[in-house]
């Protein structure tokens, strides 16, 4: 008995730890099956008659679709449901499918200059007064911050900065109500100029309305007639705010000139407008990029789209204009992707490789944003930031992403029409 007592502890040891191993691994795996949920996008886009495939996750697939069964349910275009699994087996996440036909734009890479009109006079900056009392600022004492967008005074609509002055020479000391915009929500404040020390009836604030600058043309849609650009939005320079955009449209540009990056300042392409004839509308000031319609052909290549979940890390090619008008072709390494659309402007982490750019430019400078990145003969993405600390490296946003919402301007600027 003894004997067998004895015996039978090693055993049940042996019975805990595997126990305990096993929970470990189940816990790894949930880990694991968790972390690769995070970084699959809901939605994912297929060619027609072709397979369902990740290139940065080449284990995944529709759930018992293996071999030849793998593109048997996208023959037909439309949407449908796709349980995406681990070989074929273990389940992951279940994932909207889009079959399509594969899209097809102009690959541009070429400068094109901004000029847009705010939809009210934007706050960049507040200047105290000097009265016979002191120093006083309306704007500050009725509440109003940097930022602010203020679309009305008194009923009247601001929609220059001229006007603003014209209402506050109106109202002279009387008080007015003023109707702003602040993160997206509509306010009121009550706001009394006061005469300065010039005799001028004052608000105590700097107010800008239009914004002009060089950028980066990223393709035209010539089938719906429509551009993109940046791949983020404008942003007024003294506050960092996206500008609400009211009218915009874009001219012919050439680069000029350009100031060489370094570690913790970023360099700028300088350029300059050629001729007073628009080539397009601004329709849209959004998050993933400036789009509009189109008034003439744009020169480019009519090149494929990649499907995001088809980029892969490795090497690729950036499409960029540092003099003149016309692009020139850099190499660069595709270093990191991140499919889960958390931040759709960081959906890539590019690092500038060709030696003649940066002997240039020292990589990445301001008015690059836009700049297309090609991979494989495909259209995979936009450079939107330079990191501030590596001007050789920046982040990039997906192609497709930029022609999802190009999709909608058409739409938009018929909306408008």
């Amino acid at each position: 008995m003894n004997g067998r007592h004895a015996g039978s502890k090693p055993y049940k040891r042996r019975i805990r730890w595997g126990a305990l191993a096993l929970v470990y691994l189940l816990a790894a795996l949930a880990a694991g099956l968790g972390w690769l949920y995070q970084r699959i996008p809901d939605t994912i886009y297929v060619e027609q008659g072709h397979a369902v495939q990740f290139a940065a996750f080449p284990y995944l697939s529709p759930q018992g679709d293996v071999g030849d069964l793998h593109t048997a349910s996208t023959s037909q275009v439309g949407s449908y449901h796709t349980m995406l699994a681990i070989g074929g087996v273990l389940p992951v996440k279940e994932v909207r499918t889009i079959v399509t036909q594969r899209p097809v734009v102009t690959v541009c890479g070429t400068p094109f200059g901004i000029k847009m009109f705010s939809e009210g006079a934007l706050i960049v900056g507040f200047s105290d007064l000097y009265t016979e009392n002191g120093q006083a600022n309306p704007a500050k004492e009725a509440g109003l911050k940097l930022g602010d967008l203020v679309v009305s005074v008194d009923g009247q609509p601001t929609l220059s900065t001229a006007a603003l002055r014209e209402v506050s020479d109106l109202a002279g000391g009387r008080s007015v109500t003023v109707v702003y915009v602040r993160d997206s929500v509509q306010r009121t404040a009550q706001l009394t100029p006061i005469r300065d020390d010039t005799g001028q009836w004052k608000a105590g604030m700097w107010v800008r309305d239009s914004s002009a600058g060089v950028g980066t043309l990223t393709f035209v849609d010539e089938s719906r007639g429509v551009f993109a650009g940046l791949g983020h939005s404008i942003n007024d320079s003294d506050t960092g705010k996206s500008i609400t955009l009211r009218s915009g449209e874009i001219v012919p540009c050439e680069i000029t000139g350009y100031t060489m990056g370094s570690v913790g300042s970023p360099g700028e392409l300088k350029g300059k407008f050629v001729g007073l004839n628009a080539v397009g509308t601004i329709v849209l000031n959004g998050t993933t990029g400036v789009y509009g319609t189109t008034r003439a052909l744009f020169s480019g290549r009519q090149t494929e789209v990649a499907f995001s979940q088809e980029v892969t890390a490795g090497a690729a090619t950036l499409l960029t204009t540092i003099n003149g008008s016309t692009p020139q072709a850099y190499a660069i390494e595709i270093e990191k992707l991140n499919l889960s659309g958390e931040d759709e402007n960081r959906n890539l982490v590019i690092h500038v490789t060709d030696r003649a750019l940066l002997e240039a430019t020292g990589g990445i400078v301001q008015g690059m944003s836009g700049s297309p990145i090609l991979q494989d003969g495909r259209l995979v993405g936009a450079v939107t930031h330079v990191l501030v600390n590596d001007p050789t490296r920046g982040y990039a946003i997906f192609a497709q992403t930029m022609l999802e919402q190009a999709e909608q301007v058409r739409t938009l600027a018929d909306t408008a029409a």
